[in-house]
């Protein structure tokens, strides 16, 4: 008797990834790609987004699975835990590979010994690549932070927007696009850059009730660091401290190596093996907390990070979600909170001066740093504010009852209530790109020691 899709899938979770049942989202996404739809899944950290892609990989009968990954140490881990596990065969194609590697990856690939194949979006722009991809047979190719093609998200990429003429040359197979956040305009330049306007989408929501969000109003930098080691020393487990420039992030750790804390630090200006040995270090529990810049994160995957605490106030709130939805993918507890000092804005006014973007793309990222600091400024329950940024309506939701708002509500006087709703609404500071403004900004960066430490990480 022919068993259904369903059986089929079940029985592979508790034989092959032994998991008794999918998360409900994780459903909905893999009945959308065994039925042949090009799907966008948007979930959370820590919502099992990779089983959406292997799950299937094992039961499409034809082609490859051709993963898409920002990151060579996060799809390296990946392809050595599916090999590992015997769940799937896998290949990885980048530029960390010897030549004699590289070249047996090409071989398997060519010789149909793999199922899954990651690579950089930079490799799938190459012909010859693709051309061997193609000689293949490409079934799926699944985009991992997909959020990078969209030039209105928060980390857009250059070389994810080769992907939509990848897909022709690979004769348009099918897509998974995946990613933790993307609001409706980063939704619909996803669908105009892949050329997919009918593709899917399977959001689950952005709300993690055991996050707890919570923001620390400081007033200056020696009681920012106060604070910091003051939230360290009384958080149990491992975490995470995010500073928005190397200096900052170096200054922080040393200051809690001095004040005996387990601590590592991971930024882009260090070499490549002392990154790689301080994320080892961290990610197998010899050291109790990471500090780094935004160079650390994506696809990291601690799930029992208890904490994570940033040191500055980051540019946006996709951002910010993104970052410190790192706590808690474990479903436990976990807190997140922000050290607020005013000044600090003027560090992003100063990346956002320096950035050069085209008009449009400059005034959306003016847009999102007002909306971050109305978040920090806001008397309001956190959640909800992060919902309704993210037009995420939970039924019925008013209140986490969890956050710092929530539990120890500001009083507010009727003057300053109408201030609070023009942050909320990201209006609670202009920012006024003039030669005035410019030159404070700049002025403040170079006293602060920024101006030859300044860097954004996330191209790193």
């Amino acid at each position: 008797m022919a068993i259904s899709q369903h059986q089929r899938i079940e029985r592979l979770l508790r034989a092959v990834f032994g998991i008794d049942a999918l998360r409900d989202g994780q459903r909905r996404v893999i009945d959308a790609v065994l039925a042949g739809r090009d799907t966008l899944a948007v979930m959370p950290t820590g919502s099992g987004k990779s089983l959406c892609y292997q799950l299937p990989a094992r039961l499409m009968k034809k082609g490859l699975t051709v993963v898409v990954s920002p990151l060579i140490a996060l799809m390296k881990d990946q392809a050595e835990k599916l090999e590992e596990a015997g769940i799937a065969s896998a290949a990885q194609v980048n530029s960390s590979l010897s030549r004699s590697d590289e070249l047996d990856a090409l071989q398997a690939i060519e010789n149909a010994g793999k199922n899954i194949v990651f690579c950089t979006p930079e490799r799938l722009a190459m012909p010859e690549f693709r051309e061997l991809l193609q000689q293949a047979g490409v079934g799926l190719l699944v985009i991992d932070e997909a959020h990078c093609i969209s030039q209105w998200g928060h980390d857009f990429r250059p070389a994810y927007l080769e992907i939509g003429a990848a897909l022709a040359a690979l004769g348009q197979p099918q897509v998974l696009a995946l990613t933790a956040t993307a609001t409706d305009d980063v939704i619909a330049d996803i669908r105009t850059q892949l050329a997919r306007p009918g593709m899917r989408v399977v959001n689950t929501g952005v709300y993690r009730p055991n996050l707890q969000y919570r923001v620390r109003q400081v007033t200056n930098p020696d009681e920012k660091l106060a604070a910091l080691l003051e939230l360290v020393h009384a958080t149990p487990g491992v975490g995470i401290v995010y500073a928005a420039t190397v200096k900052a992030a170096k200054e922080a750790c040393e200051m809690l190596r001095e004040a005996g804390e387990s601590v590592t630090l991971y930024h882009g200006r260090l070499k490549a093996a002392e990154r790689s040995g301080n994320q080892e270090l961290f990610m197998n529990g010899e050291r109790r907390v990471m500090v780094a810049t935004n160079a650390f994160g994506m696809g990291i995957d601690k799930s029992d990070t208890r904490f994570v605490i940033h040191l500055q106030v980051p540019g946006s709130l996709e951002s910010y979600y993104q970052e410190s939805g790192r706590a808690g993918r474990d479903g436990e507890d976990a807190e997140c909170t922000l050290l607020y000092f005013h000044d600090d804005t003027r560090l992003q006014k100063f990346f956002l001066m320096k950035s050069k973007a085209p008009d449009a793309r400059h005034e959306l990222d003016r847009e999102k740093l007002e909306r971050m600091i109305g978040y920090a400024q806001s008397g309001f329950c956190r959640w909800k504010l992060l919902l309704d940024y993210f037009d995420d309506a939970v039924p019925g939701f008013e209140r986490c009852c969890r956050c710092d708002n929530c539990l120890s509500p500001p009083v507010i006087s009727g003057e300053q209530f109408e201030q609070q709703q023009l942050g909320d609404l990201g209006l609670a500071e202009v920012v006024v790109g003039d030669q005035y403004q410019a030159g404070v900004a700049v002025g403040q960066a170079r006293s602060e020691g920024h101006a030859l430490e300044v860097v954004d990480d996330r191209q790193v």
